[in-house]
C-alpha cells in the first residue's frame, strides 16, 4: 500500500554480530538488496519459536522494500539430517515423506502470520551439485580433507579466523560432536561437510564415495548459488552463531567467497526461561495459538519485542500483546467509516522512521503507531475529518510496513477471516431487524436482539455512522 522512500534519505542501521556494533547498513549493490535466512530443518511442525525468526526478517524486509530497495531474499529449507531421518525410521516411512509434511506445515505458517514469500526457497537436497563443487575446491585450496567416506574441514588451516564470529579462540573450542566417527578427524574439532554412506540412510554420490552432505555445507552452497558469492545480509536465530553460521563463514571463505557482510541474529523465545524445543515437551504449535488469538494477533506479539531481544513466552502476555492490536485496530475500523480514501503516499512519521532506522526497533515504532492512535481516538470524538483522515493515513502506511494493516488484503483473506464475511453478513441482518424495531419504538424487541447478540459473543456499539460490531474478548 505504501510507496517508496527516496533512497537518498536511507540512514538504516544494523547490529552486526560479526563486528558486535550497530554497523550503518550499505549494500553490495546500489539500490539491490541481498539477504540469506537460515529456514527450517523440517523433521516436525513449527512452534512459535520457529516462526519468530521468520517474522522477524519479514519485517526488516518490508522496511528496506517501502526504503525503494529491490530485494532479493532466499529462506532455505533443510530437507535431511539426523533428525529427520530417525523420525522417518520411528514412523516406517521414507525421509522426504516426514520433510515433505513439515515443510507444507512451515508454509502455511509462515502464510497465517502475513510473512511474504521468499524470492527463492531451495531445498538442501536439491544442491548436492552445489555442495559437492564446494568441497573439491576446499580440498583444492587444502582446507578439506576425505577420511573413511566422510569429508572434513580443517579448521586448524583456517585457525586465524575461526571463531570470530562467536567470539571464541580455537583452542578453548571443545571437539564439533556432528559425528560418531572423530577418530577419522585430524582434529576433533574438525567438523563434517561430508558424512559417508550408512546402512538405511539416503545418499548421493562423490568422488570421496556415497554419502550425505553435513548441515552446515547446505547452506553456503544455496547462498551463494542465489546471491553470489558476496551478499549483504545473513539471518537467522543466536542458537546459530556456533556452530552453524561459523562453520558457514569459515567453509564459505576459505573457499574463497566473501559472503555475508552483515550478520543480523534474532533472539531466543522461551517458556519459563528455557528455549522451546520438542525435546523439551514445551513447544507452542502454530494451529494450537491460533486458537487462543487471530493470526494477525499473534504476528503483533512477534514483533512488538526488539527482534534481538528474548521473549519468555506467557498466555497473559499473547493477551495483553492481542488487546494492544484490537486497539489499533478499532481506531482503523471507526476512522475508515468515516473516511473511505485513504492516502498511501503520507509520510511516515518521523519518529516512526528513526526507530526502524536504528536497528530494526519494533517496538519503539509500534509505540509511535499507538500515540498516533491516541490522536486519532481524539480526532475522531471531536468529529475532526481533516485530523481523522491524516492520523489514520499515518497508521495504516505504519502498519503496513509492520505487516500489521487489519484492512490489507492479508488479513481479509487470511486465518479467520472468511468465517468473519459470514458472520458479518448474518450480523447485518440481526441489525437491521433491531434497527427497524427502533423505527416502529420496539425497544423490547430491539433491546432482545442485542441481548442474543451479545450471549453469542457479539458486541453492538451505536455510533453517529450507524451500529458496529466486534465479537467480545
Amino acid at each position: 500500500m505504501a510507496s517508496g522512500v527516496s533512497l537518498a534519505f536511507v540512514s538504516l542501521h544494523l547490529y552486526d554480530t560479526s563486528t558486535r556494533t550497530v554497523r550503518e547498513f550499505v549494500p553490495v549493490e546500489p539500490g539491490r538488496v541481498s539477504m540469506y535466512l537460515c529456514g527450517a530443518t523440517v523433521q516436525a511442525p513449527p512452534h512459535i519459536g520457529h516462526i519468530r525468526s521468520g517474522v522477524n526478517f519479514d519485517v526488516l524486509r518490508r522496511w528496506l522494500l517501502r526504503q525503494g530497495f529491490d530485494v532479493v531474499f532466499c529462506r532455505n529449507v533443510t530437507d535431511l539430517d539426523d533428525k529427520i531421518i530417525r523420525v522417518a525410521a520411528s514412523e516406517g516411512v521414507p525421509w522426504f515423506v516426514v520433510s515433505e509434511r513439515n515443510q507444507r506445515a512451515f508454509t502455511w505458517a509462515y502464510d497465517q502470520l502475513g510473512c511474504l514469500p521468499p524470492t527463492v526457497e531451495p531445498r538442501a537436497m536439491g544442491h548436492v551439485p552445489e555442495m559437492v563443487e564446494l568441497m573439491r575446491r576446499l580440498m583444492d585450496k587444502g582446507h578439506a580433507y576425505a577420511s573413511g567416506g566422510d569429508v572434513y574441514f580443517d579448521v586448524v588451516s583456517y585457525a586465524d579466523r575461526y571463531g570470530k564470529l562467536s567470539n571464541q579462540k580455537l583452542e578453548n573450542m571443545r571437539a564439533a560432536g556432528d559425528t560418531d566417527t572423530d577418530s577419522l578427524k585430524r582434529d576433533p574439532r574438525d567438523f563434517a561437510l561430508w558424512k559417508g554412506a550408512k546402512p538405511g540412510e539416503p545418499t548421493w554420490p562423490t568422488p570421496w564415495g556415497r554419502g550425505r552432505p553435513g548441515w552446515h555445507l547446505e547452506c553456503s552452497a544455496m547462498a551463494t548459488k542465489y546471491l553470489g558469492g558476496t551478499f549483504d545480509i545473513h539471518g537467522g536465530g543466536v542458537d546459530l552463531i556456533f556452530p552453524h553460521h561459523e562453520n558457514e563463514i569459515a567453509q564459505s571463505q576459505a573457499a574463497g567467497d566473501g559472503f555475508a557482510r552483515y550478520w543480523l541474529h534474532n533472539g531466543m523465545l522461551k517458556l519459563g526461561g528455557e528455549k522451546m524445543s520438542k525435546s523439551l515437551g514445551n513447544s507452542l504449535l502454530i494451529p494450537d495459538m491460533l486458537r487462543k488469538v487471530r493470526p494477525v494477533e499473534l504476528r503483533y506479539y512477534l514483533v512488538a519485542a526488539h527482534y534481538r531481544s528474548a521473549i519468555d513466552y506467557s498466555d497473559e502476555a499473547l493477551q495483553e500483546a492481542a488487546a494492544g492490536y484490537r486497539r489499533i485496530e478499532g481506531f482503523v475500523t471507526r476512522a475508515a467509516e468515516v473516511i473511505h480514501d485513504v492516502d498511501a503516499a503520507a509520510p511516515l512519521p518521523q519518529a516512526f522512521v528513526d526507530a526502524l532506522d536504528d536497528d530494526l526497533n519494533v517496538s519503539q515504532a509500534l509505540a509511535v503507531v499507538h500515540e498516533v492512535v491516541r490522536e486519532g481516538n481524539v480526532a475522531l470524538a471531536q468529529g475532526n475529518k481533516e485530523q481523522v483522515a491524516r492520523l489514520l493515513a499515518e497508521t495504516q502506511n505504519m502498519l503496513d510496513v509492520i505487516g500489521l494493516d487489519p484492512r490489507s488484503e492479508q488479513w481479509r483473506t487470511t486465518g479467520d477471516s472468511g468465517l468473519r464475511e459470514v458472520v458479518d453478513a448474518l450480523v447485518a441482518v440481526a441489525l437491521e431487524q433491531r434497527q427497524a424495531a427502533r423505527a416502529r419504538k420496539d425497544y423490547a424487541a430491539a433491546d432482545a436482539i442485542r441481548d442474543q447478540l451479545a450471549a453469542a459473543g457479539i458486541v453492538v456499539e451505536d455510533t453517529p455512522q450507524g451500529p458496529r460490531w466486534e465479537l467480545a474478548r
